[in-house]
């Protein structure tokens, strides 16, 4: 502690007293930070293996007898569209010519593609102004009775 003097007690201003000494108290930041720090890394272990996701099952909509565009992708990562092969590089306009005002096209793609391969379709069809359906497998109604 600082003790400040003033030539003997005479003069203006404090003659005796302590002056108060603002400093910050810095552990709890550090706290926090280690705390943050261990929160950091426990996370970024789990992100680095990655999670594995079942993509869920859904009811089955309705069935319609028109011609709509189906994106297939196997699991080798060739792309088909309605059965036929197509490259990545024109399936937006592949699409718009065969299917007359098609605004949107399915995609339908084995649970094992690669995501790769799926983004870059995904892109492609965003890039054609093409608005992207993904194809799911209905539920089945013996395993929904055995759950």
């Amino acid at each position: 502690m600082a003790f400040s003097f003033n030539g003997g007690g005479m003069g203006r201003g404090r003659s005796r007293g302590l002056t108060s000494l603002a400093e910050m108290n810095v552990v709890p930041l550090v706290d926090v930070v280690l705390v943050l720090l261990i929160i950091f890394m426990l996370t970024s272990s789990v992100m680095e293996f990655g999670l594995e996701v079942q993509v869920p099952k859904v009811k089955q909509v309705r069935e319609t007898a028109q011609d709509l565009p189906v994106v297939t992708l196997t699991r080798d990562g060739e792309i088909s569209l309605n059965e036929k092969p197509v490259n990545i590089n024109s399936l937006g306009d592949t699409i718009k010519q065969r299917f007359n005002g098609a605004t949107g096209a399915f995609v339908r793609a084995d649970k094992n593609t690669t995501w790769d391969v799926l983004a870059q379709v995904v892109s492609a069809l965003g890039q054609a102004h093409i608005e992207v359906k993904m194809v799911t497998r209905p539920v089945d109604t013996s395993e929904r009775s055995s759950r």
